[in-house]
């Protein structure tokens, strides 16, 4: 009797312990599943981490399923398991909003009631009265900005000589200010700083006052860009040539204003006018102002694709190209002897002729990602291509066959820089751009990466003499050599708060920054 009362225990013990070997083995799974994910060559990061995010959800799942099922927990705990759960998910769906991703496709989550980028303001924000920043006086100031990416759109300045030692002499604050929503840089002529953003249901191009980020002028448009993922609000950075103003918006909107007043010289609707559909994430090209033209993507098919306007008029003059747009720029230079306006279209990199836009040369270039990197201009005829999700780098060499026939030699594949949409610069014979998020230095002989190190997400970059000035994508501003020996991170500070995509401009050595939220300028030190 005894003998079997003691044997009824043990059994009962053993009905009643937790059986573990279903989660070890889903635990086990999910492990073998997330190495092969990320050790994987073939897979781009962004690829990783969109597969992670299923992995994780379908383990933690299964892992419920499991301990409310299959587990032989007692009801107490099970019960306790369930509702810390449904706890969880009421908290983050009632207490947290989602906006938009992160270069590397992670979610961005905000608190409700945090501020959203390009929400209606009242009055006193829409006119820009600053209360609160110091008035600082910027004298004797020569250096422009004009355009993206600088005088030569490259993202280089190459006579100005920074002063690495942040920690002796570090950058000044000239004012910071909130702005609205958008990824637009800021052209810089004298003391006019212009960029675009959004307003609720209006589109804005705004010109500050570069000493004191007091507004100038404003210049309203009701049309809006939104997109729930990479964001809403104009794309492009304004162009200023002469005493005119050249902005696109993330719809298509060509505007013309004066740089005095901002008012409105003429606008065309690139789309409209040559039936073209706006790229999934907003028109992001910004306007290439060449002698008398005004030239801009708009992807429209029957010899549209790339056009131009008349830069006093708006009237229309030629259209190029069947491709449909990307987000890349046009860029005026000279190869093979001929002077070309390049774009890197959805599916190719073609070279026009600016006299008439006819296409001289075309390379078809894979499709799978974004085109937004712009092309590098190299010496000998070359130009670098670049982009994310997994693809890589080409270098090309453009060669001159006769006087209407072009060859286009490709020298090289790598998948050592992957631009997804950080551009990249050139300084003898070696690239320096940020791959998937990390900086490396590219050997142009072979494509061969030199180094890879230092992790400054989706950011921007600018060459500035022996220097690279990274403005990384969590919002900080970090300074490197730009050497192939090694990676050598000089200096650092944080500058904007928030996901920070858009490209910096550095006007002699002030430094503008924003990203959907705000904006800043900073004096850097420079070497006496």
């Amino acid at each position: 009797m005894g003998f079997m009362s003691i044997s009824l225990k043990k059994e009962m013990k053993k009905k009643q312990s937790i059986r573990w070997w279903p989660a070890i083995v889903i635990t086990l799974l999910a492990i073998v599943i997330l190495i092969w994910v990320w050790w994987s060559e073939a897979s781009s990061r962004q690829v990783q981490i969109l597969a992670t995010g299923p992995v994780l959800i379908l383990t933690s799942l299964f892992l419920l399923i499991w301990a409310l099922f299959f587990a032989r927990i007692v009801r107490k705990i099970r019960f306790v398991i369930f509702g810390l759960f449904v706890l969880g998910v009421l908290t983050s769906v009632l207490l947290l909003d989602f906006r938009g991703v992160s270069g590397d496709v992670v979610p961005v989550l905000e608190w409700r009631w945090s501020k959203i980028a390009g929400e209606p303001t009242d009055k006193k924000i829409i006119d820009y009265k600053d209360t609160t920043a110091e008035s600082a006086a910027i004298k004797g100031l020569t250096y422009n900005f004009p355009q993206f990416l600088g005088p030569d759109r490259n993202a280089i300045i190459p006579d100005l000589n920074l002063d690495g030692d942040w920690t002796t002499n570090p950058p000044t604050l000239i004012w910071r200010r909130q702005v609205g929503a958008g990824w637009s840089g800021f052209a810089v002529v004298g003391d006019y700083a212009i960029t675009q953003e959004q307003n609720g249901q209006e589109e804005l191009v705004v010109a500050y006052d570069l000493s004191t980020g007091n507004v100038r002028w404003i210049h309203k448009d009701v049309t809006k860009y939104e997109h729930a993922m990479t964001g809403d609000g104009p794309r492009a950075t304004p162009t200023i040539s002469g005493d005119r103003v050249y902005s696109l918006g993330g719809n298509g909107l060509l505007n013309c204003l004066d740089l005095a007043s901002g008012k409105k010289i003429w606008a065309r609707n690139v789309h409209e006018d040559h039936q073209a559909l706006n790229p999934e994430y907003g028109t992001s090209c910004s306007p290439l102002v060449l002698n008398e033209l005004v030239i801009v993507t708009s992807g429209g098919r029957k010899g549209t694709s790339l056009v131009s306007y008349n830069k006093h008029s708006g009237d229309f003059v030629w259209g190029g190209g069947d491709d449909p747009a990307s987000y890349s720029s046009p860029i005026y230079a000279t190869i093979a002897g001929i002077p070309q306006i390049i774009i890197f279209t959805n599916v190719s990199l073609v070279g026009h002729d600016p006299t008439n836009g006819k296409v001289l040369w075309r390379q078809p270039w894979p499709g799978g990602s974004e085109h937004v990197a712009q092309p590098v201009i190299l010496p000998e005829d070359r130009i670098l291509v670049s982009t994310g999700y997994g693809i890589g780098s080409k270098l090309f060499k453009i060669e001159k066959k006769n006087q209407n026939d072009f060859f286009v030699k490709i020298l090289w594949e790598s998948r050592g820089l992957k631009a997804k949409f950080a551009n990249f610069v050139y300084k003898d014979e070696f690239i320096y751009g940020l791959d998937d998020g990390i900086l490396v230095c590219i050997d142009l002989v072979n494509g061969k990466r030199k180094w890879k190190s230092g992790r400054y997400g989706h950011g921007q970059i600018i060459l500035v003499g022996d220097l690279i000035l990274i403005m990384a994508e969590k919002g900080y501003v970090a300074l490197s050599e730009a050497r192939p020996e090694m990676h050598n991170e000089l200096a650092r500070f944080k500058a904007l708060k928030g996901k920070t995509w858009n490209s910096p401009t550095l006007a002699g050595n002030y430094l503008l920054v924003r990203n959907n939220k705000e904006a800043a300028c900073f004096e850097l030190p420079v070497l006496k």
